[in-house]
């Protein structure tokens, strides 16, 4: 893909007054945001974590069935989003890490090259526009192809190819510009969100609910972590669990207590390495399966949260399985 293909791939932000829907959207609108900098995080030959993911996933969305998906270039970098919650020590050293050339690793799995900066910067743009649009009222849900992931990345520390934590960065700015009072975050990668429940141990004003492999990296996410309010809330699955496992604990674990916290906005850490595909994991899980975790949580935030969802990617390495999965996930976003 050329860089004018590349460019082309989103078209510039519109935003649509709080509240107004223009009669020729569909009844529920949903917003896909991503940027042509994800592609120039380059991670080396190898790498699981690689600009192909979106690739195929920007291939998979030009199907006709997303005709009606509201398509918008990601903003750049919103700094002051990213200090309510990673100290600005922290956010110097990362960017000071980026090297002139060649790469850097900040630890085995997590490098950065010239451009990676750049790539993380607009991943936090993304996540803020998409709570605005959102919390405004313009769109009901948004999509966000973004890398690198966040979930691993804690306070003040890189982890599993992740520098900032875009999941608690969208919570906390819905929280801090538009009057938020409560935040779920749903977490369906494979592997835990260790850094997300870092952040969030002691804030009884979000909610961090996970499904994940155990044991797997980065070996957090026991029954037994529910965090100084119980806001943390873990569901492990077992190597060789399928849908119906996956399912069981979503409805008989996770979903309850998302109800129960009453959210103004579910934030989707929607990593789709739990598929039955996926080289680094070890759950059987399919496209449908994604799909109707996805409606379920649409059922919830329609109850208690005006129906306000904002998905954010985090892990799938499997392109194919990845460009299926995410495609399930965005038509079931859209209602389609």
């Amino acid at each position: 893909m050329g860089r004018a293909a590349e460019t082309d791939m989103v078209k510039p932000l519109r935003r649509l007054p709080g509240g107004e829907r223009p009669a020729s959207l569909s009844p529920v609108t949903t917003l896909f945001l991503s940027h042509f900098s994800y592609l120039d995080h380059d991670t080396g030959p190898g790498h699981p974590e690689r600009p192909d993911r979106i690739r195929a996933i920007t291939e998979a969305l030009e199907h006709v069935r997303f005709a009606k998906l509201i398509r918008v270039d990601a903003p750049g970098l919103d700094r002051a989003a990213i200090l309510r919650v990673h100290p600005a020590h922290y956010v110097d050293a990362i960017e000071a890490a980026t090297p002139l050339r060649g790469k850097v690793h900040l630890d085995p799995d997590t490098v950065m090259s010239a451009r990676s900066f750049a790539a993380i910067a607009y991943c936090v743009g993304a996540a803020t526009a998409a709570v605005d649009e959102v919390m405004r009222g313009g769109v009901d849900n948004a999509f966000v192809a973004l890398r690198p992931p966040g979930h691993h990345a804690g306070t003040a520390s890189p982890m599993g190819f992740c520098f900032f934590n875009n999941a608690a960065i969208a919570a906390r700015h819905a929280q801090v510009a538009h009057g938020a009072e409560r935040v779920a975050i749903l977490d369906f990668d494979v592997h835990h969100g260790n850094g997300t429940q870092e952040i969030f141990w002691s804030d009884r004003s979000v909610l961090y609910a996970s499904t994940h492999q155990m044991p797997l990296f980065p070996g957090t996410g026991a029954r037994d972590e529910r965090g100084e309010h119980d806001t943390i809330v873990n569901a492990p699955l077992t190597a060789g669990d399928d849908g119906a496992v996956f399912r069981e604990a979503m409805e008989a674990v996770l979903l309850p207590r998302v109800k129960l916290f009453r959210p103004d906005l579910i934030v989707i850490s929607a990593g789709f390495d739990a598929h039955r595909l996926d080289p680094l994991g070890g759950i059987n899980l399919v496209e449908e399966d994604f799909a109707w975790a996805t409606e379920r949580l649409m059922e919830v935030a329609g109850r208690h949260a005006r129906g306000r969802i904002v998905s954010l990617l985090e892990g799938g390495y499997h392109l194919e399985g990845l460009a299926r999965s995410v495609a399930a996930h965005v038509a079931a976003l859209m209602g389609a």
